[in-house]
């Protein structure tokens, strides 16, 4: 691996800190999580349009920039930084990427290219907590999470040359306002079950949640007898009917799924290390100023002792948060788990750091540090914890003797 950046990608990196250094500030960042969409949607336009984000790591047939998940990474780690609210994680890094490969030429030729603009917002609809199972890090990926049999989950029924899907999921990132939501279904009862993806675009009835980190809005997508779109060549209507068709459909959905969630994972370890790294610098720059008994608390061994320890532990993240994003472009082992999980710790532990040695402003909710600390318990919450996620790892590398480690 050469760790050495492109000049393209430092051009990336200097000009969306730049960007963001003067729209999204803390007062910000409060004001937009305070709207109805949860983000500020010029600051999204500056980011679709001017640097073309949502299309960085997709094809330039489809209008994107044609880069990788490595430079999906490193503007991820921007955003971090500041904690920037957009639908970039749901519609770029979760969605597009399925679209791009389930998708049929009609589909992908619709899509994507309003997705690369900015102009759609998209998001990933995964019934109860299951997200990161359905993506493969915290479980296996055999698409009973969708929902079994006939209650629970999602169920997709036939209508026709149609679909229609009942059924509800909470959790959904930006799913209270994207312009698609991309639903994952369970379909064919208990003789022939499979979990399959579906497009929707009218008729969900939804809902904005109460988040602890509300810089990552959420929404609850209820679903019923909403008409959808099957993501990919329908079987039926090509006059393929048998089981074959059904394992194949659900082979190729989970496949993309887990594939998607590697990637994901490798983007929101960089994004944990940005805001890391920012929250990091801020406690530096506090003790610096802050003075007690006539000396700057930065001064004692102590404090410094403790920085130097957080310090060590984002340079590792990032380091592992920058392999991951590499082994998914040159299709080595899928470690965005791991990467994911170091990430995810070094950012609990840096936040948690920071409000305590901000003293007595640092515990309350007014000062920025809450808001990294909020990030930091909010991510566990929806894509770890750490101890699962290092779990499922060592058991698809077989560390202990074969079979998924049970925590």
């Amino acid at each position: 691996m050469d760790a050495t950046f492109t000049a393209e990608q430092d051009g990336i990196r200097r000009t969306l800190r730049e960007l963001l250094l003067k729209r999204c500030g803390p007062e910000d960042v409060r004001a937009a999580v305070g709207t109805a969409d949860g983000y500020d949607p010029a600051l999204w336009e500056a980011l679709a349009q001017q640097l073309g984000l949502p299309g960085l790591a997709l094809p330039e047939a489809y209008g994107g920039v044609g880069c990788t998940t490595t430079e999906l990474a490193l503007a991820a780690e921007e955003l971090g930084r500041t904690l920037a609210p957009s639908p970039l994680l749901a519609t770029a890094v979760l969605c597009a990427p399925l679209v791009l490969a389930l998708g049929t030429p009609a589909q992908r030729a619709a899509l994507l290219p309003r997705i690369a603009s900015g102009a759609l917002t998209a998001a990933l609809a995964v019934p109860g907590a299951a997200l990161t199972t359905a993506l493969g890090l915290t479980g296996g990926n055999r698409g009973d999470w969708a929902g079994g049999g006939r209650a629970g989950g999602v169920q997709a029924r036939r209508d026709g040359d149609g679909w229609r899907l009942y059924g509800q999921a909470d959790q959904v990132l930006d799913g209270h306002r994207a312009d698609l939501l991309l639903v994952a279904a369970r379909t064919g009862g208990f003789a022939r079950p499979r979990t399959l993806l579906f497009l929707v675009g009218e008729g969900a009835a939804r809902a904005r949640l109460t988040a602890l980190d509300a810089t990552r809005p959420q929404g609850r997508v209820q679903l019923r007898h909403v008409p959808a779109e099957l993501l990919g060549a329908d079987e039926a209507t090509d006059g393929a009917t048998d089981g074959a068709a059904d394992v194949t459909g659900t082979l190729a959905a989970l496949t993309a799924l887990a594939a998607v969630g590697d990637r994901a994972a490798a983007v929101l370890a960089a994004e944990a290390v940005g805001a890391a790294d920012r929250v990091l610098e801020r406690t530096v720059e506090y003790v610096k100023q802050r003075e007690q008994f006539g000396r700057a608390i930065g001064s004692f061994q102590a404090v410094q002792h403790r920085l130097a320890d957080l310090y060590v532990q984002v340079q590792g993240a990032r380091s592992a948060a920058y392999y991951a994003a590499w082994a998914t472009v040159e299709g080595r082992e899928r470690v965005g788990g791991l990467a994911l999980a170091q990430a995810l710790e070094a950012l609990r532990t840096t936040a948690s750091g920071a409000v305590q040695l901000h003293g007595g402003i640092g515990f309350t909710w007014e000062h920025e540090a809450h808001l990294y600390f909020k990030r930091a318990a909010g991510d566990e919450l929806l894509f770890g914890p750490v101890h699962r996620l290092r779990a499922h790892a060592a058991g698809e590398a077989r560390l202990f003797g074969g079979g998924e480690v049970r925590v």
